[in-house]
Parts: structure tokens; C-alpha cells; sequence
């Protein structure tokens, strides 16, 4: 699907990473697999560290100290936010959705839009299409997005094909209406026909959560998990973005017209340094045009991983001038979408830490 948006623009970008670190290293004996095996999976796909909650943190805890440090420093006002989107799939409660929970955590006036979108790994391009389309609205003139994930508490501590991967992170991103923006174009896909690929078997009305299915059971990889956490296959996922992933982003660049060179970052989701590079090779894009530096510093947190990857490598330039980006996420659903956008200059793009004892 092909999208347009004439005249809406990013208008500032906020990270929120927990402040509690774990080290590869460290956890590695939780691994039914040698040290040898595991330190040469750390070398080939780029793991190093990753910043999960520490405890019974929520996403509306991270997406509320986001919007109240917002708040705080003068950046967003409580009564001109028009629309809260929360894209997440680790809510806090079946019902009611998040983004309510957040609006009245926050006190925020009844004269709003509140929507969740229940989206992974391109969560952050469907949250900004949904954003930009509410922008269209007369009555709507400052959308605050929050992409927010602490899915490290539905992934085993003993698989190692997701467990050293996972991190936990919100992003607020504030969307308005801007009359020299320009043009944005984007492209969509999605397919439901894999959506085992990636998956939490149990939990859902499909199949409640019980003993049997709480149950750790071994797979013939060596990795220990339930039916209650994240089950990825990862040859399938590497395949999946390989495929289709360059066909989408080449073709959003041949549609607009668009050279790599004329692109100044491509901002990808982060499954992987190793993916990211193969997925660089496969567009013809120089790697440090793609930045990959996401999952070892902090872990891929979901659709939080593309504002994750900007604000770790692009403030300062954000901050002081524009860019031409090309905005990519793929995963969950299956979902993978691509967008183009001039970004920037921004009124502010910044990384903060939550810490539970605050």
C-alpha cells in the first residue's frame, strides 16, 4: 500500500532506556550452550549489552516519565496535545487500553483522541501513518506518539536465540502540522499467513495462560522456554527481511525517484548488527549510512528502535539542520513498512534513563 502525507512533519524525539544493564557476558551460563559457541554468537551478531526493566515496570511507567520529563523541560504542553497514540504489545491491562491509562495518569484533558495500536517491529512507521492522518482533522494539531515495549518480561532468560537480543524502551515523538515539510511518502505490507514467525503462543483468548502452558520445555536448538514467552524463528525472520525488505525500500526509491546517495541515513529497525549489515549489502548502502549499533549497546526493543537509533547517532545533527531518512521497520504481524521523509531540524532529540527507584 502506498501512502502520501503533504505537510506533517516530526517535530521532536525522545528515548527512554531503563537504567538497568545486563552484560552478554554475564549471562551466558543461563545457556545450554558453551561459552565458545556463545561468545562466537556475540562476535557474529553484534551482542554486547541490553537495558531491560528490573521489575514489575509497565509501558504507561515508561511512557509516562517520557511525556512528564517532556513536560517538565517546556517541550509539550498538557492542554494542546490533541491525540495520544500508544503502539505497544506489552500492555499494561487487557482492558482499558494504554493510552488511557497514560492520558489519566498524566491528567490529561478529556478533549483528546486516545488509541492504541497493538504493532512490533514496524510499530513506529503505522503509528506515524495513523499520526499523520489524524493531522488531517482540523481540530487536531499536536499528536504525541509513543512507541513503548518491556517485552524482556515474556522472553525466557534461557533462550538464547531471543533472550540476549531483547531490550525494553518508550520513544515520544510529537507530530504536527508544518506547511514546508513537504512531501512523505511511505509503503506498507503485511501478511498474517506467517504470523507464527514470530510469536507468545499463550496468554491470549486463543490459549489462556495455565500450568501446562507455563510449562519450560527444551526445543531441539538447546533453548528453554513456556507457551507464555516469545517464540521467534529466526531463520525464518532473516530470510523474511532479506526478501522482501530490499524489494520494499528499493521500491519506495525508484517510485520517488531517489538515489542512496541522495539519502542521508537509512534508520532501520534493529533486529541485529549481522541482519542490518546483510540488509545494507542487499540496497547497496554504505554501513555507515545504516546504522546497526542499536542491539549492542541497548538490545532491540520493537518499534522502539528506529527513534532509538536516531536519537543514539543523530541529535546533534537533528538538532542543528535537516536530513533526508529513509525510515524502515519489519517483523511482528508479518509487517514491514518504509518510509521517506525530510526529519528535522528538531526542537528536541534526546536519550534519558528510567530508574525503578525514582
Amino acid at each position: 500500500m502506498r501512502l502520501s502525507f503533504r505537510d506533517k512533519a516530526i517535530s521532536g524525539l525522545l528515548t527512554v532506556v531503563p537504567a538497568n544493564e545486563r552484560k552478554f557476558v554475564d549471562e551466558m551460563a543461563n545457556f545450554n550452550f558453551s561459552q565458545a559457541r556463545s561468545l562466537k554468537l556475540k562476535q557474529v551478531m553484534g551482542y554486547d549489552r541490553h537495558r531491560i526493566v528490573a521489575g514489575p515496570v509497565c509501558a504507561s511507567d515508561l511512557a509516562v516519565a517520557g511525556i512528564e520529563h517532556l513536560l517538565a523541560g517546556g517541550h509539550l504542553v498538557r492542554d494542546d496535545i490533541d491525540a495520544l497514540i500508544v503502539v505497544t504489545q506489552s500492555p499494561d491491562y487487557l482492558m482499558p487500553a494504554t493510552s488511557h491509562v497514560v492520558q489519566g495518569r498524566l491528567g490529561l484533558h478529556a478533549d483528546m483522541i486516545c488509541l492504541d495500536i497493538n504493532q512490533g517491529c514496524a510499530g513506529f512507521i503505522v503509528g506515524l501513518m495513523q499520526g499523520f492522518m489524524l493531522l488531517d482533522q482540523p481540530a487536531v494539531a499536536k499528536v504525541v506518539l509513543v512507541n513503548v515495549d518491556v517485552l524482556s518480561r515474556k522472553v525466557s532468560p534461557r533462550d538464547r536465540n531471543s533472550y540476549p537480543l531483547i531490550g525494553d524502551a518508550a520513544s515520544i515523538t510529537v507530530l504536527e502540522r508544518r506547511e514546508d515539510a513537504g512531501v512523505i511518502e511511505a509503503e506498507l505490507k503485511m501478511d498474517g499467513t506467517r504470523r507464527e514467525t514470530l510469536m507468545i503462543p499463550a496468554g491470549g483468548f486463543r490459549r489462556p495462560s495455565d500450568a501446562e502452558t507455563a510449562a519450560m520445555i527444551e526445543d531441539a536448538e538447546g533453548n528453554v522456554r513456556s507457551l507464555d514467552h516469545l517464540k521467534m524463528d529466526g531463520s525464518a525472520v532473516f530470510n523474511f527481511v532479506m526478501t522482501e525488505v530490499p524489494e520494499l525500500i528499493g521500491g519506495l526509491l525508484a517510485r520517488t525517484g531517489t538515489t542512496v546517495d541522495e539519502v542521508d541515513a537509512f534508520l532501520c529497525h534493529q533486529p541485529n548488527r549481522f541482519m542490518l549489515q546483510k540488509l545494507a549489502d542487499k540496497l547497496a548502502v554504505p554501513h555507515e549510512k545504516m546504522p546497526s549499533n542499536v542491539v549492542e549497546n541497548f538490545g532491540n526493543s520493537s518499534g522502539v528502535t528506529i527513534p532509538l537509533v536516531t536519537t543514539f547517532n543523530l541529535a546533534d545533527a537533528l538538532l542543528a539542520g535537516s536530513r533526508k531518512v529513509c525510515l524502515a521497520g519489519f517483523g511482528v504481524g508479518l509487517t514491514w513498512g518504509a518510509m521517506l521523509m525530510r526529519l528535522g531540524p528538531l526542537r528536541f532529540c534526546e536519550m534519558i534513563e528510567y530508574r525503578e527507584d525514582v
